[in-house]
């Protein structure tokens, strides 16, 4: 089962390769992994997405718990954060394809970031299901190249996660 973690840390050198660290020694794995500034500078926030059952995610959080540089660690569950991916990708641009492909950029809210006489590069947001809709029917047209974000994830609500008051 695929888990969102949100882990609030201190913005010090070498926080992150000890969380890194901490996965790979146990043999978990990372699927998506962003971090960055809180609004606090010296506090920075990292969602991971990893999967496992109920057992290692417990394991996960209880070693994340015991690193030092380690404030808070937030396992999210289904219906109670919002998350978001970006990604960009370059399609192939012809005059038969680009009416098809500024229809799609309507439907997906996306942006034309960048438009070459034979390529146009689209910025999209949303969460993985919207994303993997959209290179579905992107795929058809021609897709050049692509980079996708990580997940980024908050508390839904009133209540903080990054323990700023």
């Amino acid at each position: 089962m695929r888990h969102t973690i949100s882990i609030i840390v201190e913005n010090e050198f070498g926080v992150l390769a000890r969380v890194v660290g901490l996965f790979s020694g146990r043999g978990f794995n990372i699927d998506s992994l962003s971090v960055a500034e809180t609004l606090d500078p010296s506090v920075s926030r990292m969602t991971i997405v990893t999967h496992g059952d109920e057992q290692i995610i417990e394991q996960i959080i209880k070693q994340l718990n015991k690193l030092i540089n380690v404030i808070k660690v937030t396992d999210f569950h289904d219906g109670e954060f919002l998350d978001r991916e970006m990604l960009i990708v370059k399609m192939h641009a012809t005059e038969q394809t680009k009416p098809e492909l500024l229809r799609l950029v309507d439907i997906f809210r996306a942006k034309i970031v960048d438009v070459s006489t034979k390529s146009y590069t689209l910025e999209l947001t949303g969460d993985e299901g919207k994303l993997r809709a959209a290179l579905e029917l992107l795929r058809p047209i021609g897709i050049r190249d692509m980079v996708r974000t990580g997940k980024v994830a908050m508390q839904r609500g009133v209540g903080q996660s990054n323990g700023n008051a």
